[in-house]
């Protein structure tokens, strides 16, 4: 892999396989980085940037740190005038999150830190434009943010909790503390798969459904498959006593009518006899089969019928979903700083004023 460049097709030793050689990204990051807590998504990421209006040369302030998924992603954002806060409470998550910052060229865009901002705060005061909250109680972090917030512009802040109870504290919080605009989304990831199915004849479709059958009947286990054909020879024996039961009461039938057919035309010769004496040989009728062709009640077409007309296959483009989707992972709360809200109204001012005449 030294030496070539970013894009080329790299074969396995044993031929079996291949592999392209990517430039690292933080999308690609974000999939292989060691997990040593719960990280972000690109879903999430691209979200949660896009609503704090991150650009080169923001500062910003992230925390926890966690496993440093989110922390690549806003450092690629703001580079290369900005700059990062990201702090982390677990000593040891800060040693690894560290290493890995100087492994990949981010020493000078990222500042971490081992601090328990919600009992100690961020320590800034008036130098950031946008605020990421990971923690389990944001709420507690707020106060400390909005100190650290710059007092001449509109800044953003945003925070991941996955319990709603957490999002109700954490608008109380926002609220008391002057923050506006504050709303709540949750991102989900929803993939379509695109399939080309043919649309196949009558033939075509039963024939494919004898074939899933039989497959069926061989995955079934060997027991289930042998308790299966049982029940099939039972329902066979049981069938063939009744065709046999069937069959003996239609010989007994057909016996009694030709018995009765002897009688019958028995009478009838007599008849015919008395007849051809007094008026001559009686005609008779003999019917001939329709040209539709009709025996024994079954129907069969004229040969001059017009064929019923060939449906050619057509390909048909669906979308559907797969059995697989990824569910809730947490709800993402966002709220505006504006330093005018921030500051008493011109009524509050006046009398304050008047006051202190």
């Amino acid at each position: 892999m030294i030496g070539l460049q970013y894009g080329t097709k790299l074969g396995s030793n044993t031929g079996r396989g291949f592999v392209f050689l990517l430039y690292p990204t933080p999308e690609l990051w974000t999939l292989i980085l060691p997990h040593r807590t719960q990280i972000l998504y690109i879903a999430d990421i691209s979200l949660i940037m896009s609503y704090l209006d991150l650009k080169p040369g923001k500062v910003m302030i992230e925390s926890g740190t966690g496993s440093g998924s989110f922390s690549h992603s806003i450092a690629r954002t703001i580079a290369p005038g900005g700059h990062l806060f990201t702090f982390e409470y677990h000593q040891e998550r800060v040693a690894v999150a560290t290493k890995e910052f100087e492994d990949h060229g981010l020493q000078d865009l990222v500042t971490i830190e081992c601090r328990d901002v919600c009992k100690n705060g961020f320590g800034l005061v008036n130098k950031v434009d946008a605020v990421f909250l990971d923690l389990p109680a944001p709420w507690e972090a707020v106060a400390s943010a909005k100190q650290a917030f710059r007092q001449d512009k509109v800044g953003k802040i945003c925070t991941f909790s996955p319990c709603i109870e957490q999002i109700s504290k954490t608008v109380t919080a926002l609220t008391e503390q002057g923050f506006v605009d504050i709303q709540m989304y949750e991102c989900l990831i929803r993939f379509n798969e695109v399939r080309i199915l043919q649309i196949s004849t009558l033939d075509e479709a039963l024939e494919m459904e004898r074939a899933t059958e039989k497959k069926r009947k061989r995955a079934l286990p060997r027991i289930l498959r042998e308790s299966f054909k049982n029940r099939l020879q039972q329902e066979k024996e049981v069938q063939n006593q009744d065709d046999v039961h069937e069959a003996m009461e239609m010989e007994e039938e057909e016996g009694e009518e030709e018995g009765e057919s002897v009688v019958k035309k028995t009478r009838v010769d007599d008849d015919d006899d008395v007849s051809q004496k007094g008026s001559g040989t009686l005609s008779s009728a003999v019917a001939t089969p329709s040209s539709s062709r009709s025996y024994a009640g079954v129907f069969t077409p004229d040969d001059s019928a017009e064929p019923r007309e060939a449906i050619e296959p057509k390909n048909v483009t669906v979308t559907r979903l797969p059995v697989e989707q990824r569910g809730h992972t947490s709800y993402l709360l966002f709220a505006t700083f504006t330093p005018a809200t921030q500051q008493s109204s011109l009524t509050e001012r006046n009398k304050t004023a008047v006051s202190s005449k």
